[in-house]
C-alpha cells in the first residue's frame, strides 16, 4: 500500500509553500471527471496553453482534455476508432489518445499520483528536497514537468538513445538531465543510476515508476474509467469488450485492464512487448527501437495474475508503419485502399509505442478470431508530435519514400498475424511473476515476502491500494481547504 502517514512539520510548510505560489491540487474525482473542477480553475485554463508551466496545467491532467493547444477546456475522453478498413481484423480497436495532455504523454498522471500523496502528507518536501524520476521517456518528462508546476527542482533519468525532442524539451524544465548508456531496453542501468544518487548523501526523493504504487493507482483510477465511459457509447446491441492490450513498460497502464476485469469480467488483458527483447514471452533480452515501453525486468507494479497474453511485436513494424502513416504519399495510398480520409488524418496520433500496441492489438484481435460484435481497447501513449526527428532519421537511413516502399508496407500491415504470441496459464502467469525476484530482491532491495503477497494473497494486495485512491482524495481536499485559494 502507498504510505499515507502524516509527517507533520513538514505538511505545514507544504500548505504555506502551496497558499504562497498559488497552488491548487485536483483530486483523483476530478481528474476522472472534469466537470467537478472548481470554475475558477477553467477560467484560468481559458487564458492557458496545454504545456505552458503554470500550476492550473495540473487541472488538465485528464483524458477529457478539449482537443485545442491553448484555452482549451474539458469534453468526451479522447480516443479514436481503427476500423476493418485499415488493421485487416474484423474487430474495432478503441485507442485512446495521450496526445491531449500536458507534455503530449499521458505519463504526466502516473507522476502525480507518485507525488500527490507525498505533497499531502508531508512525506515529500518541495522546497528542500529533488525529485528524481527514472524513466525510459515520457514518465520523466511527466515528473519533471509537474515538478516544474510545484515549483520543486528535478533530476529526469533516461537512456541516451531516446528522441532527441525528449532531450530539448528536458533540457529547458528540469535542474538536471542525467543520459544513461543504451536504448530503450537498458532498464538497469537506470536503476544504477538511482543507487549511484541514493549514495551520494544529497537530499532527494527517487519516484520510481516501476516500484511506485501511485503509477498504477493512477491508471486504475482515471484511466480504466475514461476507457469504461468510451465503452457506455459502444458496447450497445451485443457489442463485447474482448481484450485490453498494453505495452509492459512501467506496468502502470496495465492497471486500467485491472479495473475493466472488475466491469467487464470476461475481458483479456494482453501485454505487449518488443520481439527483440521479449523479457515475458521468452525470459529474453536485447535491445529496441519502440521507445517507451523498457524491457529486460518485471516491473515490481505488474500483476501477473491478471495477464493473460503476452504479444511480441518486431520493432521493425512500427518504424515503418510510422512512414506509411506519416509521409505525404503513404496517407494517400491509405485512402486509396479504403480508409476514411478522417481517420488517416489522425494517424499521427499514433506514436511509435502506440502503433506498437496497434500491432499488438491485431494480433490478439486474429488469435482470439474476433468479431464486428467484439471491441479490443488500447492506448496511444504518446503522438509524432514527439518523434519527428525519427522520420527525419529514417529517410536518411532509407531514402526518400517511395511506391515501392509504400506497398511493401501495406502488405506488411496486411499480413501482422499470430506470431511471437502466448496465452498464459496459471503457471505461465507464475513464471513471469517469478521474474520480479532477481530484479526487486537481489538487485533493488525488497522484501521477498512482499513480493510472495502479491501473488498468494493476491486479492488483498491489490484490492487494498487501489482502494486507498478516497483516502488520498481526501487528504488533497482537506490540504486545498487549509491552504485556503479555493475560498477567495
Amino acid at each position: 500500500m502507498i504510505d499515507l502517514t502524516i509527517t507533520p512539520e513538514i505538511l505545514e510548510k507544504n500548505i504555506a509553500f502551496c497558499r504562497e505560489k498559488k497552488i491548487i491540487l485536483p483530486t483523483f474525482a476530478m481528474m476522472k471527471n472534469p466537470e467537478t473542477i472548481p470554475t475558477a480553475m477553467k477560467d484560468q485554463l481559458k487564458t492557458i496553453g496545454l504545456w505552458d508551466l503554470h500550476s492550473a496545467n495540473l487541472f488538465r491532467i485528464t483524458w477529457h482534455n478539449e482537443q485545442k493547444d491553448s484555452g482549451g477546456l474539458f469534453g468526451g475522453a479522447n480516443h479514436f476508432i481503427l476500423p476493418p478498413e485499415l488493421t485487416g481484423c474484423r474487430a474495432n480497436i478503441i485507442m485512446l489518445s495521450g496526445r491531449w495532455f500536458p507534455t503530449g504523454a499521458h505519463k504526466v498522471g502516473a507522476t502525480y499520483g507518485c507525488l500527490a500523496p507525498g505533497l499531502v502528507t508531508g512525506q515529500f518536501d518541495p522546497q528542500r528536497t529533488k525529485a528524481v524520476w527514472p524513466s525510459t521517456g515520457n514518465y520523466c518528462r511527466g515528473g519533471a514537468y509537474i515538478s516544474a508546476l510545484l515549483a520543486c527542482n528535478a533530476i529526469a533519468i533516461l537512456p541516451e538513445e531516446m528522441s532527441q525532442e525528449r532531450f530539448e524539451w528536458l533540457s529547458k524544465i528540469a535542474g538536471q538531465v542525467i543520459a544513461t548508456p543504451g536504448c530503450e531496453s537498458n532498464v538497469k542501468e537506470i536503476f544504477d543510476k538511482c543507487w549511484e544518487l541514493r549514495n551520494s548523501g544529497e537530499d532527494l526523493q527517487i519516484f520510481n515508476q516501476f516500484d511506485e504504487m501511485g503509477n498504477p493507482l493512477w491508471h486504475y483510477t482515471v484511466t480504466g474509467n475514461a476507457i469504461e465511459e468510451i465503452l457506455s457509447v459502444y458496447l450497445k446491441d451485443n457489442k463485447r469488450l474482448a481484450g485490453y492490450i498494453s505495452s509492459s513498460g512501467s506496468g502502470g497502464t496495465l492497471a486500467a485492464g485491472y479495473y475493466l476485469k472488475k466491469q467487464f469480467p470476461h475481458t483479456k488483458i494482453a501485454v505487449a512487448e518488443a520481439l527483440q527483447c521479449p523479457t515475458l514471452l521468452q525470459n529474453g533480452f536485447g535491445g529496441h527501437r519502440i521507445e517507451g515501453i523498457g524491457d529486460k525486468h518485471v516491473p515490481w507494479v505488474h500483476d501477473c495474475k491478471q495477464t493473460d497474453f503476452v504479444i511480441a511485436v518486431d520493432d521493425e513494424v512500427p518504424m515503418r508503419l510510422l512512414r506509411l502513416f506519416n509521409e505525404g504519399i503513404g496517407r494517400q495510398a491509405l485512402i486509396a485502399t479504403g480508409v476514411e480520409a478522417d481517420l488517416v488524418n489522425k494517424l499521427d496520433l499514433l506514436g511509435i509505442s502506440g502503433i506498437g500496441n496497434m500491432v499488438a492489438a491485431i494480433k490478439f484481435a486474429k488469435y482470439n478470431e474476433l468479431t464486428e460484435d467484439d471491441y479490443v481497447v488500447s492506448i496511444a501513449t504518446d503522438s509524432m508530435q514527439l518523434y519527428g526527428s525519427r522520420l527525419t532519421e529514417l529517410t536518411q537511413e532509407r531514402g526518400t519514400y517511395s511506391q515501392t516502399d509504400i506497398q511493401r508496407d501495406l502488405q506488411l500491415l496486411e499480413s501482422v498475424g499470430m506470431d511471437h504470441m502466448k496465452e498464459l496459464t496459471y503457471y505461465d502467469k507464475k513464471t513471469i511473476h517469478n521474474l520480479k525476484y532477481y530484479t526487486w530482491i537481489e538487485q533493488q532491495g525488497k522484501d521477498v515476502n512482499e513480493l510472495n503477497d502479491q501473488w498468494y494473497d493476491h486479492d488483498t494486495y491489490w484490492t487494498s491500494t487501489f482502494d486507498q485512491v478516497e483516502q488520498i482524495d481526501q487528504l488533497i481536499t482537506q490540504f486545498n481547504d487549509r491552504v485556503g485559494l479555493l475560498k477567495d
